[in-house]
């Protein structure tokens, strides 16, 4: 029997990225699984951080979502899906190289390693296709995980775990204010999911 399909929306937010002082920052996740009635649940994680980074922050989206769904010793295939190149072409490619190599490269140290290899162990059981998406053209799914990120960024908050999701009175009142939001993703077709590479060990 196959393992349960979980489908995961990612975010992350750094309030002033790149400029000097401390930047707050934060990341944002939504979780879907259905039901089987077909019923499609929602979750939210947020989490903060009073002095980071994007990438630091898009790199804690995958280890605190799927430390969540793996909480209790579940582990699940997973659609990840994400506006940040940073970790799909890391999770796909780079972080092969990296092990091979020792986790060292040519150019000098891996910036943000021990969050690597957090995101790696975290994803440790688990079948995930890395999917990225156009940030900020109207995905829904993503514009929520933006939201949240941005949120959680501005007062630096933390859901403390999953919670009951948002996500249709947000993208209500997001199109009243006229917002730019297309129809939600359906639920990824289980018989079509093709997980990416199996991660390195760390």
């Amino acid at each position: 029997m196959s393992a349960e399909l979980v489908a995961i929306y990612a975010d992350e937010s750094c309030l002033g990225n790149g400029q000097a002082g401390d930047n707050p920052g934060a990341a944002g996740v939504l979780i879907e699984y259905q039901r089987p009635s077909g019923l499609v649940v929602r979750r939210d994680l947020w989490v903060s951080e009073p002095a980071t980074t994007n990438n630091r922050m898009a790199l804690r989206s995958v280890t605190e979502a799927m430390r969540a769904i793996g909480a209790k010793g579940g582990r699940f295939r997973v659609c990840f899906t994400t506006d940040s190149r940073y970790i799909v072409d890391g999770m796909t490619n780079w972080v092969h190289g990296w092990a091979r190599n020792g986790w060292k490269r040519k150019t000098g140290p891996i910036e943000n390693l021990a969050l690597w290899h957090d995101a790696i162990d975290a994803c440790e059981g688990h079948a995930i296709a890395w999917r990225w998406v156009r940030g900020h053209v109207g995905h829904a799914q993503n514009e929520y995980a933006n939201h949240l990120a941005t949120r959680a960024a501005a007062d630096q908050t933390a859901s403390g775990g999953l919670v009951e999701s948002g996500f249709d009175e947000w993208l209500a009142g997001y199109r009243a204010r006229g917002g730019r939001a297309g129809e939600p993703d359906a639920f990824p077709d289980g018989a079509g999911f093709a997980p990416s590479a199996s991660l390195p060990r760390v």
